[in-house]
C-alpha cells in the first residue's frame, strides 16, 4: 500500500523528494479516477479534469548513450526527438524504455512526474507553456495531476523552455 506524504491536502507546497524545504513551489493536486483501459494517460487526465489538452503536459524520459533527460510536451502533441537532441547538445535522442524510465524516476509509466524523481535529469519544457498561467503534469501516480505555474515548474526542476513539440 502506498504511503501518503504528510500535508497531502489539495492546495499545498511541493518541493520534490528530499529538497522540499529548500525549493518550495505552490501547486494544486488534482486527483481523478484513472481508467486502466485508457490508451493515453495524458488525454485521459485532460478529459477527466475538464482541462484543455494544450495545458496538460506529458512527461517523457529520453536518452542518448548514458545521458538522460526529462522532456514535457502537451498531451495533444508528440515530442520532436531531433529538436530535443539539438537542445540538449546530443547527436540524437531516443525514447527511454518504460522499465528503465520507471527505475530511474521511481514512478510508474503513466505517473512519471518531472518533480521529485529518484535520479533527477536535465529538464526541458515545451515553449508552448511560456504563455500559459498554469500547466498540469503528473503528480507521481496514475490518477493524479498537479497544476502549477510554468515558472514554478521550471524552478523546481531546474529546467528551461525549448521548442520540443512536433
Amino acid at each position: 500500500m502506498a504511503r501518503k506524504r504528510p500535508g497531502s491536502g489539495i492546495a499545498r507546497c511541493y518541493g520534490g523528494a528530499c529538497d522540499a524545504r529548500r525549493r518550495r513551489g505552490c501547486y494544486t493536486a488534482l486527483p481523478y479516477q484513472h481508467d486502466p483501459r485508457a490508451e493515453s494517460f495524458g488525454l485521459e487526465a485532460a478529459q477527466a479534469l475538464g482541462k484543455d489538452p494544450a495545458c496538460v503536459f506529458k512527461t517523457i524520459m529520453v536518452t542518448h548513450e548514458k545521458n538522460w533527460a526529462t522532456v514535457m510536451v502537451p498531451v495533444s502533441s508528440t515530442v520532436d526527438l531531433k529538436a530535443t537532441a539539438r537542445e540538449l547538445g546530443w547527436k540524437k535522442a531516443s525514447l527511454a524504455a518504460a522499465s528503465a524510465a520507471q527505475t530511474r524516476t521511481g514512478y510508474v509509466v503513466g505517473g512519471i512526474s518531472p518533480l521529485g524523481q529518484k535520479t533527477p535529469s536535465p529538464t526541458l519544457l515545451d515553449e508552448s507553456a511560456r504563455d500559459l498561467p498554469t500547466v498540469l503534469v503528473s503528480g507521481g501516480q496514475r490518477g493524479l495531476d498537479v497544476e502549477l505555474s510554468p515558472a514554478d515548474l521550471l524552478r523546481l526542476t531546474g529546467g528551461r523552455y525549448a521548442p520540443l513539440a512536433a
